[in-house]
């Protein structure tokens, strides 16, 4: 839970990182952006990261919903890794119900699926939506539009990663190495118990 003491503000944090898979690779290509993956966490250690991505490390084809870990799987296999962290400030009843939705999801892992042929159609500009299959950035959007947070004003735009970053970029509050990200919050006494006192 991420509440500044103060003023019982809210945050919820969106995570856009750089691997160095061979998807990741073709989305980075394509997009012409710098980041080529989303997630979403409650909290600002990402202990509870979430996003639609492989669920091993070897094969991207088992790929849906799953709990990430910044430190293990795709994000723990190599210290290479960038990413930009955004802290974005939510009302009480959004962070509710973004962590309903999230709830949703957590629920029933093995019933959503990874959206590939809305990844492969977005690398040519087409949108093709599917209740039960999301790709990373649909997810994200699906899970903050749940939450009464439009970012992006029409509903059938194609979502790239870095658009996250056009929305969110005033919210950014780390650039760097993801395997230094957390040294960055114990450094600047940013972790959940410190942070709202930091600020």
């Amino acid at each position: 839970m991420t509440k500044d003491k103060k003023n019982n503000q809210r945050y919820i944090y969106v995570l856009l990182s750089r691997t160095n898979t061979v998807v990741a690779t073709l989305v980075r290509f394509f997009t012409q952006a710098p980041y080529s993956h989303t997630s979403i966490s409650l909290d600002p250690e990402l202990e509870h990261l979430y996003s639609f991505a492989r669920r091993k490390i070897n094969n991207p084809l088992t790929a849906g919903f799953i709990h990430e870990d910044i430190e293990k799987g795709v994000f723990g296999s190599d210290d290479s890794i960038t990413c930009k962290v955004y802290r974005v400030p939510v009302t009480e009843e959004q962070y509710k119900r973004i962590k309903a939705e999230i709830a949703k999801f957590n629920e029933r892992p093995s019933y959503y699926g990874y959206n590939f042929l809305g990844l492969f159609a977005g690398i040519l500009r087409l949108n093709i939506k599917d209740e039960r299959r999301f790709t990373c950035c649909a997810f994200v959007d699906h899970v903050l539009v749940a939450g009464g947070i439009h970012l992006f004003d029409n509903e059938n735009k194609l979502i790239k990663p870095y658009d996250f970053h056009n929305e969110l970029y005033q919210h950014e509050m780390y650039e760097g190495r993801l395997c230094e990200y957390r040294n960055f919050l114990e450094r600047h006494s940013l972790s959940e118990n410190g942070y709202a006192e930091a600020i």
